[in-house]
């Protein structure tokens, strides 16, 4: 099974061959931020680091869309949505609600954490974890600061 890095490869040939321009310069913009990624970190181009860099991808993309949105902007939204839409494809599918408290759950227990003083540590605990690549870090922040007094 070829690995996500190798889909958004192959993908961006397909585009190009269809002569789908928008979706090849979405993808190359892609392609670009995992190899800069790559390069910034001096690590190879594996799965983790690839999700991630597609993670913060759409987020910006999610917040500038609510940003344009919010300043009368429907066409530059819409073109962001589009874009994520593009990206999405790419990622995994998040842990569910309750497995994702779960986690949260063990790993403050494993940390020790008990205060939200703490939160920065079960954090980072969490981003060891082999589940990281299907953590949503925003929702697990407010998790963790829910859960800690």
């Amino acid at each position: 099974m070829p690995t996500t890095y190798e889909t958004l490869r192959a993908d961006i040939i397909g585009a190009v061959k269809a002569r789908d321009s928008g979706k090849a310069t979405i993808l190359r913009t892609a392609d670009a931020a995992i190899q800069r990624a790559a390069m910034d970190l001096s690590k190879p181009i594996e799965e983790p680091l690839v999700i991630a860099t597609l993670r913060k991808a759409v987020k910006n993309l999610t917040d500038a869309k609510a940003e344009f949105e919010k300043g009368g902007r429907p066409d530059l939204a819409a073109a962001n949505a589009a874009e994520i839409v593009v990206l999405e494809k790419y990622l995994p599918a998040g842990l569910d609600p309750a497995r994702l408290e779960a986690l949260i759950v063990e790993t403050i227990a494993a940390t020790g954490a008990a205060s939200k003083k703490e939160m920065g540590k079960v954090i980072a605990a969490l981003k060891q974890r082999p589940e990281a690549g299907l953590i949503d870090f925003s929702a697990a922040s407010k998790l963790v600061q829910a859960k800690l007094p």
